[in-house]
């Protein structure tokens, strides 16, 4: 019987074999880089068209209806909130919206992390002396300065309104 030949040194490997390997490895982190960097701009960078807003808009005008009627209900009054986020998001582009926001918290209002849209809830008194409420979001869907307005009023009764619009588009 004869014993297997003995392992010798190792031979040595191509250099255009190492480069090209090399290479093909390169090129793909950077291509992998380069798609995760620019996935933002293709989906909109971040930003809802003009429809996504109107409708955020309406679900978003209601939900903070619902949360001061019921905060009244709670409580036995209205909540006056200033506008928030200020300024007035623009072009559709995502803003943050903090949990910790101590007057729309208060009211149970969240309408997640990021907002399309400014959120103010007015309490004025009618002409009769009973407080009448406006829940407000706005937008400006295309950087003009003219806001689209979405108003609900809540009367003392807790009768809200449909959504009125000003200037839908903006």
């Amino acid at each position: 019987m004869s014993s297997p030949p003995e392992p010798g040194p190792a031979k040595a490997r191509n250099t255009g074999v190492r480069l090209g390997i090399a290479v093909t490895v390169f090129a793909a982190m950077a291509a992998t880089a380069l798609f995760i960097t620019q996935l933002p701009a293709m989906k909109g960078g971040g930003a809802a068209s003009p429809e996504q807003v109107a409708n955020e808009a309406r679900i978003q005008v209601l939900a903070l209806c619902d949360a001061v009627q019921g905060f009244r209900d709670e409580h036995g009054d209205y909540v006056t909130i200033a506008p928030y986020p200020v300024p007035v998001p623009q072009r559709g582009e995502a803003v943050p919206f903090p949990k910790d926001h101590e007057d729309f918290r208060r009211i149970g209002f969240d309408p997640g992390p990021t907002v399309h849209l400014q959120y103010e809830v007015r309490v004025e008194e009618s002409p009769v002396g009973e407080p009448e409420v406006s829940c407000l979001a706005r937008a400006d869907t295309d950087g003009d300065g003219l806001n689209a307005v979405y108003r609900i009023r809540l009367d003392a009764n807790g009768m809200t309104t449909p959504v009125q619009v000003e200037h839908e588009g903006e």
